[in-house]
């Protein structure tokens, strides 16, 4: 019985020491020191997936309720499950479904967060980036780096939806946010369609490119065409246990990712194809280009088809069942965390 007494009146203590101290905006770390420094992540983001036949509508009643001019960017979130309110798929990513409609165009701006597009819906929409334009077809990726002005317009007579990807919560981490507007509406041409791609995507560099580390990458399209011709390719053969057939892109100057704090990757998985369990610390967002499969996340399934978007957190286990031939698109933040030496995997 005097234990039990000593112990409470230790836990008395310690409380009344602890609420005086909170004034002075102190907390002992010993109270917290498990969820501060944890023997393995512990992801607050959950696994899930958002079903593009269910949410198209939602996405296209957007565009009879806001203007993309009115809206700068039109633009529904995808939100983890988790974490509402934070306008966040994982602690360090962002996602969303953009909608631009026939003879709209997004204004420019520009921003320090790195962002990437992947079309999913439609055609006819291009996007500017520094002055060149590129037409949006389907599955292709596209890069907005940081600090460079882009616009979006929709010459076409479709509606056109894609899925957009951004670092912003790793920049509210850091306080590091900035935007401008620019001076027009819509950027003037400085160079032809394609010209990036021809002076840095073959293999070839200008002869007075001196690459740097700061530099955002030059190319900043990578056709869906070409990705596809990759990747069945490679598909004739043997596939890894773990991750069928993926690929990562990369910034052709340097052999780095295309943004210093997003990786992007494409994936085939053979129609029947089962992946071994995997996981890794960077949390992954994965849009389906072709094919259906089921995204085992920690154990809960997950079915997919075409443009559908599902996210893995940081160390959840991942299996994928492809029920028929697919490709996936993924992107993360590896190589942030692979530049800070964070970045871990685990092949179970």
């Amino acid at each position: 019985m005097n234990a039990q007494i000593q112990i409470d009146d230790t836990a008395r203590q310690r409380a009344a020491y602890y609420d005086r101290i909170s004034q002075s905006s102190l907390t002992p770390l010993w109270e917290v020191l498990g969820a501060l420094v944890p023997k393995q992540p512990n992801s607050p983001a959950v696994g899930a997936l958002w079903k593009y036949a269910d949410i198209r509508d939602y996405v296209m009643e957007a565009g009879r309720l806001i203007t993309a001019e009115e809206a700068e960017r039109r633009v529904l979130i995808l939100e983890n499950p988790a974490m509402r309110g934070n306008s966040s798929i994982t602690q360090t990513l962002y996602a969303g479904l953009q909608l631009i409609l026939p003879g709209e165009i997004a204004p420019a701006h520009r921003h320090t967060q790195s962002a990437l597009r992947l079309v999913l819906d439609g055609e006819g929409a291009y996007t500017a980036v520094d002055g060149e334009r590129t037409t949006m077809k389907r599955g292709d990726f596209i890069i907005t780096p940081a600090w460079t002005y882009h616009d979006h317009g929709n010459l076409g007579d479709t509606p056109v939806v894609w899925l957009d990807g951004l670092d912003i919560p790793l920049l509210r981490f850091f306080d590091a946010g900035f935007a401008e507007h620019g001076h027009t509406v819509a950027q003037s041409e400085l160079r032809p369609e394609g010209d990036a791609l021809a002076r840095y995507g073959n293999n070839m560099l200008p002869m007075d490119f001196q690459q740097t580390s700061a530099q955002p990458t030059k190319v900043f399209v990578y056709p869906f065409a070409r990705t596809r011709e990759s990747l069945l390719s490679i598909a004739r053969t043997a596939a890894d246990p773990h991750m069928g057939h993926k690929l990562r892109f990369v910034n052709p100057a340097t052999g780095a990712s295309p943004m210093p704090t997003m990786g992007a990757f494409a994936q085939h998985l053979p129609a029947g194809f089962e992946t071994q369990s995997y996981r890794s610390t960077d949390g992954t967002v994965y849009a389906c280009l072709e094919g259906e499969g089921v995204a085992e996340i920690n154990g809960e399934a997950f079915p997919f088809q075409p443009n559908d978007v599902f996210v893995v957190p940081s160390w959840h286990t991942l299996r994928l069942q492809a029920r028929k031939d697919t490709i996936l698109f993924s992107y993360s933040d590896r190589p942030a965390q692979q530049s800070l030496g964070l970045w871990r995997e685990q092949k179970l």
